[in-house]
């Protein structure tokens, strides 16, 4: 092995040479293990948008959070100094989450038309997990997740760091077109859908109620399963849309998922996914494999933020911020973009889907943008084709931000609109 070496008279020796460069630790290879790992990367722009959106130079109409005003902070401090301490736990949550918490959503989704019992319900670290169990558990590897053409998924890589394949469903005026799913391929490969029927992410479309009963009748008889997203269906503005999928469910076809994030705190990270109780044990299950339970305290606060009513009372207030915000939009949009792109007022939700009229390259934008310290979606990180389009939050910049940020904007992709036409 050449450890040691021997002379004549002289004995037999360590080889101090070949021995020291033995010893001499190397830094691993974290490249291939980094490379070699399940889950797949987000997309360029994606990680690009996760890392600025925290630079305090930013001018946000990216987000999907509302700006730290909107916050109920007041709130949460007042339900913390009012909670019994008797009643916080500081122990490991049930597998499903706190009984109490469960309990209180039985009667908040009621509201909404959905019969369930505290046993059909998850308690989830946010709508991010609850995604990522059902891509685990439920859809097998080398499967079809069916999705709304664009989709908030495609800006994901949740489902397909478990084997399965998107595939987009057009979408019209009244939601995703089921009819348009390639039932050959459906039969033969494990298939399901993940729609958002509520102020769709990010078109923010609200599928009619007959659609949704069309499209739950075209689920049952095909045994497709559904993955409903309903996180933002609180946020309406000036009328409550249809109700959920779930509601019209006889037959346990699909999984409902929820959230506070949207509509009350991001931080406390407290989503949930409502379906057959079989199924739930199992995701329960996996789930205390990734954290053995969400957040006791987050549980607490909004358990008791929805018993107390104070919950809805913010939302009151909150629609009435949002209706604000945004007319204002709209305003400058009107004023800056008509001649360049087309959108629909939003009935709810953060979110303005601008439809560019020309096509001009949204990659390029993005970075333009970005140069100029504004910080945008553009529509190909949720679509399977090019089709120039952004998406736009009126919900975090302030008013200020949001007129210098479009005013910016709509110069940029004006610039790229001279270059496309004919001279």
């Amino acid at each position: 092995m050449g450890l040691l070496e021997g002379h004549p008279g002289s004995g037999t020796k360590i080889a101090y040479d070949l021995w020291s460069s033995l010893i001499t630790f190397s830094t691993p290879n974290w490249k291939n293990y980094i490379n070699g790992g399940l889950f797949k990367a987000n997309i360029d722009t994606i990680q690009c948008i996760n890392q600025k959106e925290y630079e305090p130079s930013i001018l946000k109409l990216n987000s999907g959070e509302m700006a730290p005003e909107l916050l109920p902070n007041r709130m949460i401090k007042e339900i913390l100094t009012k909670i019994p301490q008797s009643s916080i736990s500081l122990s490991y949550p049930h597998p499903q989450g706190l009984l109490a918490l469960r309990q209180t959503l039985c009667d908040y989704l009621q509201k909404k038309g959905i019969a369930v019992s505290p046993e059909e319900i998850l308690i989830t670290s946010g709508t991010l997990q609850a995604l990522q169990l059902i891509s685990v558990c439920i859809v097998p590897p080398r499967s079809i997740v069916y999705v709304e053409s664009p989709s908030y998924l495609k800006s994901l890589r949740i489902f397909q760091s478990a084997g399965a394949r998107l595939e987009g469903v057009p979408m019209d005026k009244d939601g995703i077109m089921p009819w348009m799913i390639n039932s050959q391929t459906q039969q033969h490969t494990p298939s399901i859908l993940y729609s958002i029927p509520t102020f769709q992410n990010p078109t923010g479309i609200v599928m009619t109620e007959e659609r949704r009963l069309e499209l739950l009748k075209f689920c049952q008889s095909h045994r497709l399963p559904i993955v409903e997203d309903d996180v933002f269906s609180d946020l309406w503005l000036e009328s409550p849309p249809p109700e959920p999928l779930k509601a019209h469910d006889e037959n346990g076809n699909v999984l409902y998922v929820g959230s506070c994030s949207k509509t009350f705190a991001p931080g406390l990270r407290v989503g949930w996914i409502i379906g057959p109780e079989s199924v739930i044990k199992r995701l329960a299950d996996i789930k205390m494999q990734h954290d053995y339970g969400t957040s006791s305290i987050s549980q607490i606060v909004l358990a008791e933020s929805m018993r107390s009513n104070l919950y809805m009372d913010y939302l009151s207030w909150l629609r009435k911020k949002l209706i604000i915000r945004r007319n204002y939009m709209l305003s400058i949009l009107d004023q800056h973009f008509s001649h360049l792109a087309t959108w629909e007022k939003p009935r709810g939700s953060f979110f303005i889907y601008l439809r560019l009229k020309y096509n001009v390259p949204t990659d390029k934008i993005f970075k333009q943008a970005l140069n100029e310290n504004i910080l945008i979606c553009p529509g190909y990180i949720y679509d399977f084709y090019e089709k120039p389009s952004i998406r736009l939050s009126y919900a975090y910049a302030s008013f200020s931000q949001m007129e210098e940020a479009l005013l910016k904007l709509s110069k940029i992709i004006a610039a790229y609109v001279d270059l496309t036409r004919p001279r």
